[in-house]
């Protein structure tokens, strides 16, 4: 292998993509450059770089190379090549598959569902990363215009029908095409045209008043009311009629967390965070990832121009088949929006570490619990018993360490028994790796549980710091008070432990669902 120096004297003054290795062939770093050489020879010899950038450089063994016609092509095959090969040093954002969307169903009389699996044949609005945004809209949604929620119609109306919340196609009770009205007014709710939809609402509702049809018209009033106060609540300043996306950015010595706003008309759709604290977070980084799996708006408000903006949006451009454009304010509406952006970033970053520092504070802690790991037994039947752990670093969820186990020595549905076997499981096998231990294990439930875990902690001769959450009354039970405590109900340290909790035996719902379709095999 030719020494590196010789390496970078060879490189073309072309356009094209710039590859890094290490000295034992793994691949650090893609990038691409208009001048490959003059490019890659500024990582060598600017004496002055971020500490990321000069941990790249510190592992650089060989340096290899693509030419391209333009910059351009540069540009798209370094999205290629990003994706296709995921080098450790370039910004990866998780697949849109772990969020949620809205989906409107292709049946007779559609219904509005959660879905996580993306397709082009499906109509779909989002992603939703917040659960609660979610069903709040679906609630809204489905109340407002009366959609059905039954996966099959039923011969009967059921309950939401005699309560006023469906409008039961079920028995004939409306006709298909005024169901696939609402269902077009619920797709408006669902693009955040709410200015339109009020209006048309508005119009029906003085039809319908004048006909002295005087229950349609309190409804379409009440649907109106109901959308005026959304739009109140998401509404920003802001008089365009296109969509748009606001992105900033906190940057700290540990890390990188950068925040995107949706627009849709002048209304906030959704927000997003994503945190990076190895990689080189760069802006147009960010960008250029972020878009691969979210929907490209027409505007996009950043907080600084980078270096290859106009080359960015031609390739934004070029995917959405629309003219794209950056826009960097300097003062008005979109400086304060950016200005919000930030404003959540770090009310994010505040409440999760004020809810870290309070739970070491509450559950007398020697340090701050950085690293959480919580158990959960699901166990529905004596054969189908498996457990779940998840875990959480900075008071997020990291699921690239969270595991899953089958009961394998317990009989019957003792969850004592279940959970001391995979405690014991886990921290056997941390121990004898040598790897790191949490600095707290909760267990979902109460003083039972706990003496599972704390029994296979005697056993593997360890001592970690151990609470249980019984679900009932949010109660917790700690090694050093004969009787559990409770959180008050607003602090952020009882939100984090009841995230964490519910994740846990969101996991190892899923798991049980897994084996059972597969027979427990």
């Amino acid at each position: 292998m030719p020494k590196l120096k010789t390496q970078l004297t060879n490189l073309p003054h072309q356009p094209g993509c710039y590859l890094y290795y290490n000295s034992a062939g793994k691949l650090l770093y893609i990038g691409k450059a208009k001048d490959i050489k003059k490019r890659v020879a500024s990582y060598f010899t600017k004496n002055i770089h971020d500490p990321k950038t000069e941990k790249l450089i510190s592992e650089i063994a060989k340096v290899d190379y693509i030419v391209t016609d333009n910059e351009l092509e540069a540009y798209l095959l370094e999205n290629k090549l990003i994706k296709k090969r995921q080098p450790v040093y370039n910004i990866m954002l998780k697949d849109d598959k772990t969020y949620a969307y809205i989906e409107i169903t292709k049946e007779k009389f559609p219904r509005l569902v959660t879905t996580r699996t993306k397709s082009p044949d499906k109509k779909l609005f989002g992603p939703y990363p917040s659960g609660y945004s979610r069903q709040h809209v679906l609630r809204l949604a489905n109340s407002l215009f009366k959609l059905r929620v039954c996966k099959k119609l039923p011969k009967r109306p059921c309950l939401l029908y005699h309560i006023n919340q469906c409008s039961a196609p079920c028995i004939n009770n409306i006709s298909e095409g005024e169901y696939v009205r609402n269902v077009t007014l619920a797709e408006m709710l669902l693009k955040g045209d709410i200015k339109p939809l009020t209006k048309k609402l508005e119009f029906e509702m003085d039809k319908f008043s004048k006909r002295q049809e005087y229950e349609i018209a309190k409804l379409k009033r009440d649907q109106m009311r109901a959308l005026q106060s959304l739009a109140t609540q998401q509404r920003v300043d802001l008089k365009k009629r296109y969509d748009q996306n606001v992105i900033n950015y906190v940057a700290t010595a540990k890390q990188t967390i950068f925040g995107v706003f949706r627009i849709n008309k002048g209304v906030i759709t959704g927000k997003q965070e994503f945190v990076f604290k190895k990689e080189l977070a760069l802006l147009e980084d960010f960008i250029t990832r972020y878009y691969e799996t979210h929907d490209i708006p027409e505007e996009i408000i950043i907080p600084e121009r980078f270096e290859n903006q106009k080359l960015v949006a031609a390739y934004l451009t070029k995917a959405k088949g629309k003219k794209v454009s950056f826009t960097v304010p300097q003062r008005g509406d979109k400086v304060k929006l950016l200005d919000l952006v930030k404003t959540n970033i770090l009310t994010k970053e505040k409440e999760e570490e004020s809810a870290l520092f309070e739970l070491r504070q509450k559950l007398k802690l020697e340090n701050v619990p950085r690293t959480i790991e919580c158990f959960d037994i699901s166990n529905l039947g004596e054969t189908n018993k498996v457990g779940s752990m998840v875990y959480f670093k900075d008071g997020k969820p990291d699921k690239s360490n969270y595991r899953r186990f089958k009961i394998r020595t317990v009989e019957g549905q003792s969850d004592y028994d279940s959970m001391r076997e995979v405690v014991l499981r886990r921290y056997l096998r941390l121990v004898k790796e040598n790897k790191t231990l949490p600095d707290l294990v909760i267990v979902d439930g109460g003083k039972p549980q706990m003496s599972a875990a704390l029994s296979a902690f005697r056993e593997i001769g360890i001592q970690l710091p151990l609470i249980g959450l019984a679900k009932k009354h949010e109660e917790v039970y700690t090694t050093y008070t004969q009787y559990p405590f409770r959180f008050s109900r607003r602090t952020d340290a009882l939100k984090l432990l009841q995230h964490i909790r519910d994740e846990a035996h969101r996991f190892a719902i899923t798991y049980h669902r897994v084996l059972r379709s597969k027979g427990m095999r």
